[in-house]
């Protein structure tokens, strides 16, 4: 009742807030003021709203690790938890950085399908099945809003790959978008009443998504009740009527957007009614209401949860998430005792996090070297490199100081700012103190890098432009970087960089780095913004060599570990996958010295699935996504059995990409038909006969379980588990659905609920599970609606898709 007369007081605080402005001002609100918020009108007591990237954590407004966030493992990993509450403390956490930051909206969660293997940014999204996808997200937001903290589900709808995602036409028929596609967004919709949503790049049937009435005005807020405020993906807004007519209320980045004084134009011409403005504001203003930017009008939440240890969520997320897909002759958890060889570089300088607008700076990182020597007894701990997924330079990281000298066109410095890498990525106003893009003519990043390995260091440069290149004193390079083939500057900026000279060094001896960049407006970017990078690549020593040391340490260890991972140029934003192969040398590596040890684990550090041509070879296999900040602590807690591995697979593994059912990415003539309908994932597996790698909801522990009885009604199920093994442990309780005479052309099953249990040693635990109707229906498209698919289905309580426990057939 309070909350329903605060809602009173809010909607009342927002309609005279809009009476009070003229049409200069309402569409001025609706387009940014700058790369990350839109503007104050204090003329009506409204702050300026703040929005922030923020899958995993909360970078804020400003691309430097002088305000360092808490990075949580990938969504992927949040997903493979299973635990919609899990999700929800881990929005109360980002709620608590954004409230710290500043920040009042987060840009996430990404709720898109994995309709394919390749697709690029799919470490971003949840999972191939809509149901799991749905349940992850509406915790996830549940708990970011928990905190005052608004939320954009993204991106609305069909981003499902990133294969020229501004401008292809995916053509998907109406029971598969709305049965798979705009499943999550309706479920999340419905449950966790979001206050936000990000329209995306691509279009839907012909037309942009910006431009979307249909699917926005029509299913999205008339179907589905919506109403929070619509902001464009950044740079996705294109038409100032089509979008305004289509039920886009923010247009972003600013300043220079379709809406702000074109949007008043266009309502001075007679294009545009001023009620549509009208509607966007109030959207807009609800959610200034909601999150505490608007006087008068009382925030949705007085009193904020619990304060959350940041480290020891992302540590439990991890080892939550973590997937092991096999353990033959109990080679995890490892015994007390054991040696243990560890190899790959990757277990060195470990990849927590994707790239792209995902990407935060935490303030420190634990990687499975850290973690296991901090886990192990000092002697039982050997380290070799082995293989090294990199093969190309990347931004100076390890052992660089680096920071970003400023000066105008005569040489004079107009400010200094902090790099967390070699890479300079300044977007809007995301410049150092007293710098502006006005006066801004050159750049230098200027610093130290103490190596640590002796030998040749290749030095490089990534970007357009006019660059000079000294190390150590030496001029390595000076001329200007034209833009090649590429057709996309942004690729150019993000793309191969360029080797431009090697030196000798000595390992713990520090020298001087410089890299002068001057700017030249034939390379400008689309927006205002500085992009390029200093890039850097150790000495490369034979890769067989590197093997053979890894080889002779796990030869004389108990048990050898290898971690194996991809890089940003394999997984990232901006780009889908060619291939599901693993970088370098680390299938060789794997190969090698499983050859010479037979209690070889592999850890995966993948955002997605990637082949493992050696997986029948190796004692154990770990699932470890990319597992954010507190990831080597995670690792050592699993592997030492001190906590036991919680994932299940939210998607499936193939076992080659020519397995896959479903892989096409790239549009013809620019469309890209999703021809398989609503068969994939799973689905599509199912279809198609073929066995993957590993199974959608698959995850081994450290116990076992009995499945002992299984009820069923049309609206629950009931399931009694027991805990046959020696330690505590937590089972994923997963119910499909399979009809035992198909009338519809549905998937032969699918995921209609699911559960977490725990219990002790020999304790049984009884849980009962909501089965929603949607579960029984399909989207009938002669009648546009849902449609109830009467008849017998037969219910399974499953370990995972194709580990089935018990059965029971249901009538409805």
């Amino acid at each position: 009742m309070a909350e329903n007369t605060a809602e009173t007081v809010r909607n009342a605080v927002v309609e005279a807030a809009l009476g009070k402005l003229d049409l200069d001002a309402k569409t001025r609100l609706l387009a940014g003021q700058d790369m990350w918020s839109l503007p104050a009108l204090p003329e009506i007591g409204l702050k300026s709203l703040v929005m922030s990237d923020g899958p995993i954590g909360v970078r804020g407004v400003r691309w430097t690790a002088d305000d360092p966030s808490v990075a949580l493992p990938s969504p992927t990993a949040l997903a493979a938890t299973w635990d919609p509450a899990l999700a929800r403390r881990a929005g109360r956490l980002l709620a608590q950085e954004a409230r710290r930051k500043g920040v009042h909206v987060l840009l996430a969660p990404t709720v898109n399908l994995h309709r394919t293997p390749l697709g690029g940014r799919h470490f971003e999204a949840y999972s191939e099945d809509p149901y799991l996808t749905g349940a992850i997200g509406t915790g996830y937001v549940q708990g970011v809003q928990d905190g005052g903290v608004g939320t954009t589900v993204k991106h609305f709808v069909a981003n499902d790959a990133e294969t020229d995602r501004f401008t292809v036409d995916n053509r998907i028929a109406p029971r598969p978008l709305r049965e798979l596609y705009l499943a999550p967004f309706e479920a999340i919709v419905r449950n966790a009443r979001p206050w936000g949503i990000m329209t995306a790049y691509n279009q839907v049937n012909g037309v942009t998504m910006t431009e979307h009435h249909e699917l926005v005005n029509e299913v999205l807020r008339g179907e589905w009740g919506f109403d929070g405020y619509n902001v464009s993906d950044w740079m996705a807004a294109r038409s100032t009527t089509a979008d305004i007519a289509g039920g886009l209320d923010v247009a972003m980045p600013g300043p220079d957007t379709v809406y702000g004084p074109a949007l008043a134009a266009a309502v001075r011409a007679g294009e545009v009614e001023e009620s549509a403005v009208d509607t966007a504001v109030r959207n807009v203003l609800r959610l200034a209401a909601r999150v505490g930017a608007l006087e008068g009008a009382p925030p949705v939440v007085t009193e904020h949860p619990a304060a959350v240890d940041g480290d020891a969520l992302a540590r439990e997320i991890a080892r939550r998430g973590f997937v092991l897909v096999r353990n033959e002759n109990g080679a995890l958890p490892l015994a007390a005792g054991r040696t243990v060889a560890l190899s790959g570089a990757a277990a060195r300088d470990a990849r927590v996090l994707g790239g792209g607008s995902a990407q935060v700076f935490p303030d420190h990182v634990v990687s499975p070297l850290d973690g296991l020597a901090a886990a192990l007894p000092d002697d039982a701990l050997t380290f070799t490199i082995g293989a090294d997924p990199s093969e190309e330079l990347a931004p100076a990281d390890q052992g660089f100081t680096l920071r970003a000298r400023c000066r105008d066109a005569s040489g004079t410095v107009i400010g200094e700012g902090s790099l967390p890498n070699g890479q300079v990525q300044w977007i809007g106003d995301d410049l150092p103190a007293g710098v502006t893009h006005e006066a801004l003519a050159s750049i230098e990043v200027v610093g130290t890098f103490t190596p640590r390995e002796s030998g040749e260091h290749a030095f490089g440069t990534r970007g357009l432009g006019a660059f000079t290149l000294t190390v150590a004193g030496e001029t390595l390079y000076e001329g200007t970087q034209a833009l090649g083939p590429e057709t996309d500057p942004f690729e150019a900026f993000f793309g191969s960089p360029v080797e431009r000279g090697k030196v000798a060094l000595t390992a713990g001896e520090t020298v001087e780095v410089s890299l002068l960049h001057t700017l030249d407006k034939e390379f400008a970017a689309p927006l205002p913004a500085v992009m390029f990078s200093f890039v850097h690549l150790a000495p490369r020593r034979d890769p067989d060599e590197l093997i053979a040391e890894a080889v002779e340490a796990a030869r004389a260890a108990d048990t050898a570990v290898v971690v194996v991972a991809t890089t940003e140029r394999v997984e990232s934003e901006g780009f889908d996958r060619k291939d599901l192969a693993l970088p370098g040398r680390q299938d060789d590596l794997v190969r090698a010295v499983a050859a010479v040890n037979p209690n070889t684990v592999v850890v995966v550090n993948a955002g997605s699935p990637v082949e493992l041509p050696w997986r029948e070879d190796v004692a154990a296999i770990l699932l470890s996504w990319f597992p954010g900040q507190e990831g080597g602590a995670a690792l050592a807690d699993v592997l030492t059995g001190a906590e036991e591995p919680g994932g299940r697979l939210p998607t499936t593994w193939p076992v080659t990409l020519a397995d896959a059912p479903v892989t096409e990415v790239t549009p013809t003539d620019g469309e890209l038909h999703y021809g398989e309908g609503v068969f994939i994932g799973y689905r599509a597996w199912d279809k198609a006969g073929a066995v993957p790698a590993y199974p959608f909801g698959h995850g081994l522990g450290y116990t076992t379980w009995s499945y002992d009885t299984l009820t069923a009604t049309p609206d629950a199920v009931a399931v009694r588990i027991t805990n046959t093994g020696d330690r505590p442990g937590r089972e994923t309780v997963q119910i499909y659905l399979a009809p035992n005479a198909d009338t519809a052309e549905r998937p032969a099953r699918w995921l209609a609920a699911f559960a977490s249990v725990e219990a002790a040693p020999g304790e049984s635990v009884e849980t009962e599970i909501a089965l929603p109707r949607r579960a029984f229906e399909i989207w009938d498209e002669e009648k546009d609606d849902w449609t109830l698919v009467t008849g017998a289905y037969e219910v399974v309580a499953a370990h995972s898709l194709t580990d089935g426990r018990l059965t029971a057939t249901l009538e409805v």
